[in-house]
This record gives C-alpha cells, sequence and structure tokens, in this order.
C-alpha cells in the first residue's frame, strides 16, 4: 500500500524532500517550503508530521537527531533517487515540448522503460 502512495509526488511531498537535502526539523522544514515557493506552497503540521512519518516508513528520511520532543531528518539515498528521477523525467519531457519520443531519446531509455515510468509516476 505505501508503494501505491509514493507512485507519484504531491507538490507538497515533493518540496519536503527537496528540503530535507540538508538537516531540518519539522517546523523548518514548513518554513523553507513556503519560503521556496514564495508562499504558494503551505504545510500545516499535521500534513507535514504524517508525510514525515510515512516516508520514514518507506525509507526515503531518517532521524538524524532528537532533542526532547524536536527531531531532525534527511533524505536517504533512497529518497533522493526517487526525488532525482521524477525530476529528470519531467524537466526533460518539458525541455523537449512534452515530445514524449524526443524525450525518450534524451534520456536513453527503452520505449519500455519510459513508457513504464510515465505510468509509475502518472505523468501524462
Amino acid at each position: 500500500m505505501a508503494r501505491e502512495k509514493f507512485q507519484t509526488l504531491t507538490e507538497q511531498m515533493f518540496y519536503i524532500l527537496l528540503c530535507l537535502q540538508q538537516e531540518r526539523c519539522g517546523v523548518d522544514v514548513m518554513a523553507q517550503v513556503s519560503q521556496m515557493t514564495g508562499g504558494r506552497v503551505v504545510i500545516g503540521p499535521g500534513t507535514l508530521y504524517s508525510l514525515l512519518e510515512s516516508f520514514q516508513l518507506e525509507g526515503f528520511i531518517q532521524v538524524t537527531r532528537v532533542e526532547g520532543r524536536k527531531r531532525s531528518y534527511r533524505i536517504t539515498g533512497k529518497g533522493r533517487l526517487r526525488l532525482e528521477e521524477e525530476k529528470i523525467i519531467r524537466r526533460t519531457l518539458a525541455h523537449c515540448g512534452g515530445s514524449r519520443v524526443r524525450a525518450m531519446e534524451e534520456l536513453g531509455l527503452s520505449k519500455t522503460v519510459f513508457y513504464g515510468k510515465l505510468k509509475e509516476y502518472r505523468i501524462e
């Protein structure tokens, strides 16, 4: 069930993982997401801590420090791969004007692999 949840990253999920490329506590993540998006993307504490727990269970992030009730987190290699792969595919598609054939060729992926990734990440 957790795999289905992370087949595609919502904008909030994407920015949380992006923020956790540096060690941060939850409050700092919320502030950084707001700053990065000019206040366009806002993550409330309930959503944030639910996603942090789910990311941790999936192995995308790990707790790096605990000070009382304050926990700091950082993205893991697995989380970084997940984030980067989707970023690269979306960026390449945009660069190629949405042409799947050109993007597939530019990425050097077989048709089966490329279309499998589009389906996996629900990229239309």
